[in-house]
């Protein structure tokens, strides 16, 4: 399985049953392992035509790459990936599985812009949403740690990384999230603004002349966490007691409070509430923070729970109206069963 997202390159040998066999450290390691039956890839961005996962041949790679401007940061990555495998395992199947997949039957009321129909038609304007496998796998992971079907449940997936959004499952399904045309949408991130009013930044071009291409490089990669904090890592921000990192703090958990109470909304309750990526899973401060201002929707998380929480873990307070849990990022085992789904139809 090969992983290239917008600050890491992951990369996992699984056998049949799922088990990690390797987890190598660079494309170039691929060639010293036991030669895989397929290659998954994530990919970012599937536009309006790819909600399914797909073999990768000449024409799903040529209509991947009209795609990159609508996920400049990871798309490229994901395509230098792709022709990295080819070059040391040639010949080697491989398919490609969607992070926009899980959210390609948003309710229209979600997915649509308020803007002229005429502009959504022609130019494909919609809510896409991303990190879908790591909310698929977290909704399904959900159910198996509750011991309940997860299409029964009404669950806000928090996936908080370099990237971050959330996701509201309800019914099994991704109803709302908080990333839309591009993964720019929603969430404070790492280097990434996330939602601002757009009447800014038409104002930063009518009044000041800056230009699109430093309006494009500023909202990627020199605003979020970097901007307001001087770095990107929440380790080192939440290690310091300074006012640029306390601001910094302070704007990421309002941001992200009122998102969880945002996708609340969109299903008219809480059932269960999840921590995953980089920083839902290692930063307890971060979900003791954004708790403590959800006691309204009946989320409650025990202190001693949540500061020991390795893994997959239940941290909420006993007797709390909403669950509260920790679950390890697996978008691996995602992209497996959508490799192991494309190839077995190929094969019938």
């Amino acid at each position: 399985m090969v992983n290239a997202g917008s600050s890491s390159l992951k990369l996992s040998l699984l056998d049949a049953g799922d088990t990690v066999l390797a987890r190598p450290g660079s494309l170039d390691e691929l060639a010293d392992l036991p030669a895989p039956d397929a290659i998954g890839h994530r990919i970012v961005h599937g536009g309006r035509e790819f909600t399914q996962p797909v073999l990768i041949d000449d024409d799903v790679e040529r209509r991947l790459r009209a795609l990159v401007d609508l996920a400049p940061l990871h798309q490229p990555k994901s395509l230098h990936g792709i022709d990295a495998v080819r070059a040391v395992l040639p010949g080697v199947p491989e398919v490609a599985c969607f992070d926009t997949a899980f959210h390609a039957g948003l309710p229209a009321a979600a997915a649509t812009y308020a803007l002229p129909a005429s502009w959504r038609e022609k130019y494909g304007l919609r809510r896409y949403g991303f990190h879908g496998l790591s909310h698929a796998y977290a909704t399904r992971r959900t159910g198996e740690l509750l011991g309940a079907d997860p299409a029964a449940l009404r669950i806000v997936v928090c996936h908080l990384g370099a990237g971050a959004s959330l996701c509201a499952v309800a019914g099994g399904r991704s109803v709302d999230t908080t990333m839309g045309f591009t993964p720019l949408e929603g969430l404070v991130m790492a280097t990434r603004s996330g939602s601002v009013d757009p009447g800014l930044l038409l104002w930063l071009q009518q009044h000041e002349g800056v230009a699109i291409d430093e309006l494009a490089e500023v909202l990627e990669h020199e605003s979020g966490l970097l901007a307001l904090a001087g770095t990107p890592d929440m380790r080192q921000i939440l290690a310091r007691d300074d006012a640029d990192a306390t601001l910094a703090l302070e704007v990421y958990v309002h941001r992200l409070r009122g998102l969880i109470a945002e996708m609340t909304a969109a299903m008219g309750g809480l059932d269960v509430l999840v921590f995953t990526g980089g920083v839902g899973e290692h930063a307890p401060e971060i979900r003791r923070r954004a708790a403590d201002g959800l006691g309204f929707l009946g989320v409650r998380i025990d202190p001693v729970r949540n500061a020991a929480a390795r893994g997959d873990a239940d941290i909420g307070a006993p007797g709390a109206a909403v669950r509260s849990l920790v679950v390890t990022a697996r978008e691996d085992l995602e992209v497996a069963a959508g490799t192991r789904a494309v190839l077995g139809a190929a094969s019938r």
